[in-house]
């Protein structure tokens, strides 16, 4: 499966201390808020999971899960709610926490959706993003790296499912063989 990795982008090490940084910024400016963490599942489970350890304030999480691929490397602009909140975000303090921002699509309609819910404030932290692809305006608040257009897999992003395991971001041959 590896052998369809053209190269590393980010090793371990360096997303481990990324990741680090970026939790304490998001401690900083959320001290003394109500802070209300949203996961995008499932690309970002892993980057929460990490992410919610560097966090040192108090916090409520719930999960979310859209789509906008299926199973191609491209996205098709048709965004599906596949997994709604169970708690409510009105008066919170909300941080949606994704995987890559790529063409702004699913981002834009999730957080006009979760505007909609009256939340105090709402941001973006997203570990990748990618913003050569956009089609729509949209800047996250928090960014771990951005990228170069180049489909990724690895530390919770996949491929048809595949290589979310991998401890690194890596390039992606665009038409992988499985053995």
């Amino acid at each position: 499966m590896e052998e369809n990795i053209l190269k590393i982008l980010f090793k371990e090490e360096e997303i481990q201390k990324r990741v680090k940084e970026l939790g304490q910024q998001i401690t900083g400016d959320y001290k003394d808020k109500d802070l209300f963490v949203i996961g995008i599942l499932k690309g970002a489970v892993v980057f929460l999971s990490d992410l919610i350890r560097e966090i040192k304030v108090p916090l409520q999480m719930d999960f979310m899960a859209v789509s906008s691929y299926g199973t191609s490397t491209h996205t098709s602009g048709v965004v599906r709610f596949l997994k709604d909140l169970e708690l409510d975000i009105a008066g919170k303090d909300v941080l949606v926490v994704e995987d890559i921002v790529d063409t702004g699509l699913t981002l834009t309609y999730l957080k006009e959706n979760l505007l909609a819910r009256g939340p105090r404030s709402l941001k973006i932290c997203t570990f990748l993003d990618k913003p050569s692809r956009r089609k729509i305006a949209i800047t996250p608040d928090y960014n771990g790296y951005e990228i170069p257009d180049e489909f990724v897999v690895g530390y919770g992003l996949d491929y048809n499912e595949q290589y979310r395991h991998l401890p690194y971001i890596g390039v992606i041959n665009p038409k992988p063989t499985y053995k």
